[in-house]
């Protein structure tokens, strides 16, 4: 069973599950679940994230795995649908993959599904000489400023990062430098958005055609004027093409 999740909504409406980034928490999601009140929300809290932090270890796969068992407690006859920001949106590629015919709809947002081997020797040296900064309100600023949480989301996104072990925070990268698309991947009766800001890193944008190359059930939309925050940057217009996209089974190109 999942240790730490928040729940919301209406129990008996369809399952929503909203999987958040590395380093952040599922506060992201607030104005998600303000929206989606007709609906079961779930929240998971990834391993060594907020009041998991005493955990370094940190595992796509596993996250995966627990989120699976906690959709499976909770679902009923209801339809699932699951959502992921980032190395969240990691972990619902691997839950479609894990469990093939389980969800009904994933949003899939800024998945890197390139892995980036080259760079993994250097994450340890470079965030043990970089982590005491993440203590300085000015440096932590300029990060959340690329994530869109600068605003009302600062101070808890300046809590979580105080909280993070530096090794849960090495573990967190590894896994999202080093991770591929699932070989069972293509197996997933799942409709599947994946969708990119337009000013995002080449990486994420080719990463999007990677995922939806060769699968019927899946499309892909790229987002004008924004970066790597979507569900944050522009929450309604994530809110309704979330909504098209449970209720329509389409979005409407932007």
């Amino acid at each position: 069973m999942h240790k730490d999740y928040m729940e919301h909504g209406n129990k008996e409406g369809p399952l929503l599950v909203f999987i958040h980034g590395g380093g952040v928490g599922g506060w992201m999601w607030d104005k998600q679940i303000a929206y989606f009140k007709d609906y079961h929300c779930l929240v998971p809290t990834l391993q060594g994230h907020g009041d998991r932090s005493n955990e370094t270890s940190f595992s796509i796969r596993e996250n995966a795995l627990e989120i699976i068992q906690l959709i499976e407690q909770k679902k009923g006859k209801k339809d699932v649908h699951i959502i992921g920001f980032s190395i969240g949106a990691q972990i619902c590629l691997e839950i479609v993959s894990l469990a093939p015919t389980l969800i009904n709809s994933a949003m899939i947002n800024s998945a890197v599904v390139i892995p980036m081997k080259y760079m993994i020797p250097l994450l340890a040296p470079t965030i043990k000489m970089t982590f005491p900064l993440i203590k300085n309100k000015t440096f932590a600023k300029a990060q959340a400023k690329q994530l869109y949480m600068d605003g009302e989301h600062f101070e808890k996104y300046y809590e979580e990062s105080l909280k993070m072990k530096s090794s849960t925070l090495i573990n967190i990268l590894k896994e999202n430098m080093s991770y591929s698309l699932p070989a069972h991947f293509p197996k997933s009766t799942a409709r599947v958005l994946v969708t990119a800001g337009e000013k995002e890193k080449g990486l994420v944008k080719k990463s999007v055609w990677e995922i939806v190359k060769g699968n019927e059930h899946f499309e892909s939309l790229f987002v004008q004027d924004i970066g790597h925050g979507f569900p944050v940057a522009k929450p309604e217009l994530f809110n309704h093409i979330l909504e098209e996209w449970i209720v329509y089974q389409k979005v409407h190109k932007l």
